[in-house]
């Protein structure tokens, strides 16, 4: 479960395994410094042969992710939001007669 009073969890991966986790602490709204930390520590990840997800990223930390253009470099998994980009919850119908489907 993830504390309310962080910006998700860092995720230590190699290949497809995990290999460590730890919560990103926040004090308030992320900022550039919090940008800078993450990004750093992807790039000393990279260099050691691994690669860090941000699991459960709060909103404000992914909206600035996506400003500071580091939307490729740092991967996150936004609190609420599935895995690439579904809403949870929500089922596609497929109408026979639909000329879309």
């Amino acid at each position: 479960m993830v504390r309310r009073d962080t910006d998700g969890t860092v995720v230590l991966v190699r290949g497809d395994a995990e290999v460590a986790s730890w919560p990103c602490a926040g004090r308030g709204r992320p900022d550039l410094s919090t940008i800078d930390a993450l990004a750093r520590l992807q790039l000393l990840a990279r260099r050691l042969g691994f690669s860090i997800v941000v699991r459960d990223a709060s909103p404000a930390l992914a909206e600035l992710v996506e400003l500071s253009g580091l939307a490729g470099v740092l991967p996150l998994q936004v609190r609420g939001q599935a895995e690439l980009g579904e809403q949870v919850g929500v089922e596609e119908v497929v109408h026979p007669g639909d000329p879309v489907a």
